[in-house]
């Protein structure tokens, strides 16, 4: 196990200034262009979309009488809608590039109490620790899989880990449905501990109370409702919801893997110090891949989250815009002598992503 430094601090020592040069050149753009950089009516036709693909099937099947097969079918939809929320509405909102309003990405931000989830968690799981500390072993969340997957060279190997390239997708599915139950308190817990915060620190009694009673009407909507309008059995209910899950959980969980836990990606540590090898700017381009970015389906339904080099490097500007500024991104990066990971397609991708699962899977040498 990899002792665990507590601050980490990026190098300054950026001497051709790269970030700077990219930095001008994404806002000349944007200047130039006389476009916000947050989202467009592209976006807002995106989110009445997504949206009605979540809630709609919801009303379909509480209204109607409809065959159970068709039911299935239409959770798999919510589940569907669901991902497509959080990827392009709650995302954006939450990184404040939805408007330029702050109330109006306050309110795209809250979309993640519906999807069940909480936004302090999330703000500070992903904004914080991912963005910030990305791909580094102890402090990058999305590195952790309990002991059930081994994501990093860093983390124990346990004998059961040289199965996962099999077992992952079944694990996968989960990710929301432990949000909706367990996750969120257990981050509440050590986030409040830890006073973490994206800006300033919430109070913790008035999280807490978020929390439960946003739980409480969540699971309200989804399970005790349908019970009582349907008048079906609660497993078939539950069954519905987990489906629902599964499906989003799958969806989403595989999106974010692609572009961090896969082949020509780095997991660098810091030194004994503390301090680690690049600046901020550099290290993202070490420990992110893009992939499949000419496929204008999962651009637009992924919410640009295949333009994971250019969300990175700038989480402030909507996804809407990634695509055109990937063009700046990946000629500055060739200037200067840098990385610019990106798979072709999707399958490409996923092969690298399960390949890298089984070399993790490998028992090391030193064991």
């Amino acid at each position: 196990m990899v002792n665990k430094v507590e601050n980490i601090k990026f190098s300054r020592n950026d001497t051709k200034k790269f970030f700077k040069t990219l930095n001008k050149r994404v806002n000349d753009y944007f200047k130039n262009n006389e476009i916000e950089k947050t989202g467009n009516w592209q976006l807002y036709l995106k989110t009445i979309v997504m949206m009605t693909m979540f809630i709609a099937p919801y009303f379909v099947i509480m209204i109607f009488d409809l065959n159970q097969w068709v039911q299935l079918l239409l959770t798999i939809l919510i589940g569907i809608g669901m991902a497509g929320v959080g990827m392009n509405v709650m995302h954006d909102g939450n990184h404040g590039s939805y408007s330029k309003h702050s109330i109006v990405n306050k309110i795209m931000g809250s979309t993640i109490y519906i999807l069940a989830g909480n936004v302090y968690n999330w703000q500070v799981q992903h904004n914080v620790l991912h963005h910030t500390y990305t791909n580094i072993h102890g402090h990058d969340e999305d590195l952790e899989a309990g002991r059930i997957l081994r994501f990093s060279k860093h983390s124990p190997w346990k004998r059961f880990h040289k199965f996962q390239h099999y077992y992952s997708l079944l694990v996968y599915g989960l990710l929301t449905i432990n949000w909706s139950i367990t996750t969120d308190v257990l981050q509440m817990r050590r986030y409040l501990k830890r006073k973490l915060s994206y800006g300033k620190m919430p109070n913790p009694k008035t999280q807490w109370s978020i929390l439960f009673i946003s739980k409480i009407i969540y699971l309200s909507i989804w399970l005790v409702i349908p019970t009582l309008i349907l008048k079906i059995s609660f497993f078939k209910i539950f069954l519905g919801f987990f489906v629902m899950h599964y499906t989003a959980g799958l969806i989403l969980s595989i999106t974010f893997q692609l572009a961090h836990i896969i082949e020509d990606t780095e997991m660098p540590l810091p030194d004994d110090t503390g301090n680690m090898k690049n600046t901020w700017a550099i290290h993202q381009l070490f420990t992110t891949v893009n992939f499949s970015t000419k496929s204008k389906f999962l651009n637009w339904f992924s919410g640009g989250l295949n333009f994971q080099v250019e969300h990175h490097i700038f989480p402030n500007i909507s996804h809407i815009h990634y695509k055109n500024i990937s063009k700046i991104v990946k000629q500055t990066t060739k200037e200067f002598n840098l990385p610019y990971n990106e798979y072709k397609t999707f399958l490409d991708a996923i092969s690298a992503h399960f390949r890298f699962l089984k070399t993790m899977g490998m028992k090391p040498q030193s064991i």
